[in-house]
């Protein structure tokens, strides 16, 4: 299973979760869902969500409890659960406070070159997951895994290719490429171009990368789920390392993010077919 030590390099794991947070029940119901999945996946189960969602379409748009909130309710998750916790920091003042509390800390795909983001999220000591930003290309995020490296309480000097150890204390995240105005695609090249470039395990967002920006109702995101386990399945045979995939019960009524969810009913069912595709890739 992954935890506080890092993300296996040669074991499949999956990170999932709400888009954010909302009320315990919900956020123990996913949970103790994926908490009985965890079993099915070689690396075990991280569970993710957001306390705030600082990058909305709209000024009104749900965003979540908020950090004190927010970070009770992650703590609640793993203390009913045992799985480790992932969210993600928008500001640097905010990630002692949250790697104090969380296992993983997440950099989202907009925010992947502030640096004193970065250096903030490395200070803390704690796994960082990097999302590559949608105009970015592969080799492109070398500098930001270079950034949270180099701000370790005991830093070394990141690797320039190759990942060494069977345990990394930084991941990065391919979720999709601006293709023209408010739609994404894969390059599936990307999973083995920025582990090269980068040192670290890739990580597959499944569920942002059928995303729709600014397409969905009131200008909000839209999105196309019904892509999410054909891109799931070929990026792990691709050569991704982990997945991410946001899920929800009632994705059309979620308040964030609803129409790239994956509906918690059929995450089993993908999970086990996106195992017997990275077995046979081994």
């Amino acid at each position: 299973m992954t935890t506080a030590a890092g993300f296996p390099t040669d074991r499949l794991f999956l990170i999932a979760g709400p888009c954010v947070l909302e009320d315990e029940a919900l956020n123990l119901r996913v949970a103790e869902h994926l908490a009985t999945l965890a079993p099915l996946v070689p690396g075990g189960i991280i569970f993710k969500a957001s306390f705030d969602k600082a990058n909305r379409s709209n000024p009104g748009a749900a965003r979540g409890p908020g950090i004190e909130e927010g970070l009770a309710k992650l703590a609640r998750v793993r203390e009913v659960t045992g799985l480790p916790i992932l969210t993600d920091v928008h500001l640097p003042e905010q990630c002692a406070a949250v790697g104090a509390v969380v296992d993983v800390l997440q950099i989202p795909a907009f925010l992947c070159r502030q640096t004193d983001l970065l250096v903030a999220a490395g200070a803390t000591g704690r796994p960082v997951n990097i999302k590559k930003g949608q105009w970015m290309h592969p080799e492109g995020m070398k500098g930001a895994v270079n950034k949270v490296a180099g701000a370790r309480p005991a830093a070394s000097e990141p690797t320039a290719s190759g990942v060494a150890s069977p345990i990394a204390d930084i991941a990065t995240t391919e979720r999709g490429s601006f293709f023209g105005y408010g739609d994404l695609v894969v390059d599936m090249r990307s999973f083995s171009r920025m582990r090269a470039a980068t040192g670290t395990p890739v990580i597959f967002d499944g569920t942002h990368s059928v995303q729709q920006p600014g397409k969905g109702e009131g200008g909000a995101s839209g999105g196309l789920r019904e892509f999410i386990p054909a891109l799931t399945l070929a990026a792990i045979a691709a050569g991704a390392d982990g997945l991410f995939l946001e899920t929800h019960p009632d994705p059309d009524h979620a308040p964030s993010d609803g129409p790239n969810m994956l509906p918690l009913g059929t995450l089993e069912a993908l999970i086990r077919r996106a195992v017997a595709v990275w077995e046979a890739r081994r």
